[in-house]
């Protein structure tokens, strides 16, 4: 559905399981729901899903100007208060991830799931999905992953965003989040490919350091996109962690 929040028109999916516990998916720069739907059809039997087209993608306006975010955090807030939502569990994909964090340091959040989530500026930017594409393509098992690559990135990279998306994913790669990211006091569990040359490895170790209440999982022959190449690994690593 389409609801007019901090004057965006934001699309997102909300499935009601009749649990007290909602899950919130939150994709990737240049993605959409269709990216985090896999996760949210496997776990739409045991949990409310909450799957939201982030502003400027997929069916989202964009922002009437370039938002940081806290503007995206506030978004995804007012969309969970006016859910009445008490127990959301955010999971979020590399830019949704980077959301997630700065959510997490601000509002109540019952548990948080973040894969391959930036927190910090990287030299490497977006233009790797492209091989990534290319790699899985060839992988027997995971071209299935290809396909959902093929169809929902690649329409949103710098050179091809409007003046207002370049000026948030400008911002976005520029935010130093560490001293957000030490206030986190939820159950996090943090999930990355080994292979992964748009957030490396690394900073996957920093991110389990800095915060002090999570877990680490780390595919060794996954890339960017761990949670689809594992995705039934995955699903079952965060249907554990939300029951532990």
């Amino acid at each position: 559905m389409l609801k007019n929040v901090m004057d965006v028109k934001v699309n997102y999916y909300f499935l009601d399981s009749g649990s007290d516990i909602t899950i919130v998916l939150l994709h990737g720069w240049g993605q959409n729901v269709d990216m985090m739907k896999p996760i949210g059809d496997k776990l739409k039997s045991n949990y409310n899903i909450l799957n939201i087209d982030l502003p400027g993608f997929g069916k989202s306006s964009e922002p009437k100007f370039v938002w940081s975010m806290n503007e995206y955090v506030k978004c995804i807030n007012k969309i969970v208060n006016d859910l009445n939502l008490h127990k959301i569990v955010l999971v979020g994909h590399s830019f949704g991830g980077r959301i997630s964090l700065l959510y997490s340091s601000i509002y109540d959040v019952y548990k948080l799931v973040c894969l391959a989530s930036p927190f910090c500026k990287e030299l490497n930017k977006l233009p790797f999905k492209t091989k990534v594409y290319k790699f899985l393509k060839k992988v027997p098992g995971l071209r299935w992953v290809s396909n959902i690559m093929k169809k929902h990135i690649g329409s949103t990279d710098y050179k091809n965003a409007s003046e207002v998306m370049r000026g948030v994913l400008v911002k976005s790669i520029n935010l130093e989040m560490i001293n957000d990211i030490k206030k986190i006091k939820c159950p996090t569990l943090l999930i990355w490919g080994k292979l992964d040359t748009a957030v490396p490895i690394n900073r996957a170790y920093e991110l389990n350091k800095l915060i002090n209440t999570s877990k680490l999982i780390v595919y060794e022959e996954c890339t960017h996109y761990a949670y689809l190449e594992k995705l039934n690994d995955v699903v079952k690593s965060i249907d554990y962690f939300i029951r532990e």
